[in-house]
């Protein structure tokens, strides 16, 4: 009997870290959720996006080195920079310097008055550029432990069907940026699998299928699924694709307000490692 109850109390001391590890992790993700720099529009959108559960279940840490791929205005990175701020690092592989699509001049603008709006939040954030082909060094090779991407794969596969390579160099950026054992989480639109060819670059939507079929071609495990960004009110068949829905309500007040009641498109959350084993 004493020998069993010693055994059960060094079992719960070899729990405990993991248990304060588990319970930091979940402290400071709440903490920047809740953060006073978000502007209430960004916070209008956690009930669609989801973050904290999101951050939570690809595994963020305060200690870990992230990149955010293409982050927009920063909406995702208002909330990792905080995370990381004090034992870990950011890297945000925005588009290139002078991008050619006008969202994508809008949105660069938008997240360097953010980031210079507010030192103390972002003072310690490096912005380098993911710029296919030219352009894939996202991070030092072998540095990051988990690499995020929101909302932007449909883009590369939409470029790739033009080019042949956009989102095959995307995941090597993000294959080579990480280490041995580093997550990849993606979040997408989604495109139902049983629907026939999905139409990323006109529509948004993508398959699940295909996110995983060119994450597993450069490498990388699938090690889990989510259904928090989920959203069963979207029927995927809008005039303006995803665009229809919220945030950008692209036919104005035209249906706006069956718009706003599906809210934002229904999404794929998928969690990648690169194998311990790979090089770095």
């Amino acid at each position: 009997m004493r020998n069993m109850q010693k055994l059960l109390t060094a079992l719960a001391l070899c729990l405990l870290p993991m248990a304060l590890l588990a319970s930091e992790q979940e402290t400071a993700i709440q903490k920047a959720v809740d953060g006073e720099h978000r502007s209430a529009e960004n916070r209008a959108r956690d009930k669609y996006r989801h973050p904290r559960e999101t951050l939570e279940f690809f595994g963020l840490r305060p200690d870990m080195t992230v990149v955010e791929m293409w982050p927009g205005g920063g909406w995702y990175t208002e909330i990792l920079a905080p995370v990381v701020a004090s034992d870990g690092k950011l890297y945000t592989a925005q588009y290139s310097a002078n991008p050619s699509a006008g969202y994508q001049r809008r949105y660069y603008g938008a997240f360097l008055t953010r980031l210079g709006g507010n030192p103390d939040i972002y003072r310690d954030v490096t912005v380098t550029t993911f710029y296919p082909p030219y352009q894939l060094e996202i991070a030092p090779p072998g540095s990051a432990d988990m690499v995020l991407t929101f909302r932007n794969l449909h883009n590369w596969i939409g470029d790739q069907r033009k080019d042949g390579v956009s989102a095959s160099l995307a995941f090597r950026a993000m294959y080579d940026a990480l280490k041995p054992g580093g997550i990849l989480g993606i979040t997408d639109h989604r495109w139902p699998e049983g629907d026939g060819d999905a139409d990323p670059f006109n529509s948004g939507y993508m398959k699940a299928s295909e996110a995983i079929a060119l994450a597993e071609a450069a490498g990388f495990k699938l090690v889990a699924r989510s259904e928090v960004n989920a959203n069963p009110r979207d029927t995927h068949d809008h005039q303006e694709g995803v665009w229809t829905l919220p945030p950008s309500l692209a036919l104005g007040e035209q249906d706006r307000e069956k718009y706003l009641a599906i809210g934002e498109s229904d999404r794929f959350t998928l969690k990648f490692v690169k194998p311990a084993g790979a090089a770095p």
